[in-house]
């Protein structure tokens, strides 16, 4: 699915909302399903509610688009609702903030098996005007949102 604003990919995965919801509060997780190749690695505690942050050392050249090379960036959980969804925002040098959200939303596909949908989103409906502007999203693609899918698929598996 995608607007202008957003772009989501969905996948059933088999494994429960509640393993798959670990990888997805543990830092490091992020970085190991990560299919840009931007994410190097990550340093912090596994999240437990709105407002939790880790810093994600990244690397820009992975994408090829802007030379920015290595650098820093404070991921901030926004929404934290266990076993169901997950969402955050990013925190870095640029200023103003630029806003836009990422996450994940876990549905029981079968209450027989532990086999569960999982949505994967990236939203930039909310960036700040200075941003939107530029005229420089969406960052990623929804072709990256599946492919983060079946990395996450192999990682739980």
């Amino acid at each position: 699915m995608s607007d202008e604003t957003r772009l989501s990919a969905q996948r059933r995965i088999d494994a429960s909302p509640q393993v798959i919801f670990q990888v997805l509060c543990d830092p490091r997780g992020h970085v190991t399903i990560d299919s840009s190749g931007m994410l190097m690695s990550a340093d912090g505690h596994r999240v437990g509610a709105e407002g939790d942050r880790f810093v994600v050392h990244m690397d820009r050249e992975a994408l090829g688009d802007y030379p920015l090379g290595r650098y820093d960036v404070t991921v901030r959980i926004t929404k934290y609702i266990e076993n169901r969804e997950l969402a955050w925002t990013i925190e870095g040098q640029q200023r103003p903030p630029i806003g836009h959200v990422y996450g994940y939303q876990l549905e029981p596909a079968d209450p027989d098996a532990a086999t569960t949908l999982v949505t994967s989103y990236y939203d930039w409906s909310q960036i700040d005007p200075a941003w939107r502007e530029r005229a420089i999203f969406p960052v990623i693609s929804a072709d990256a949102l599946r492919a983060t899918l079946g990395i996450l698929a192999r990682t739980v598996q």
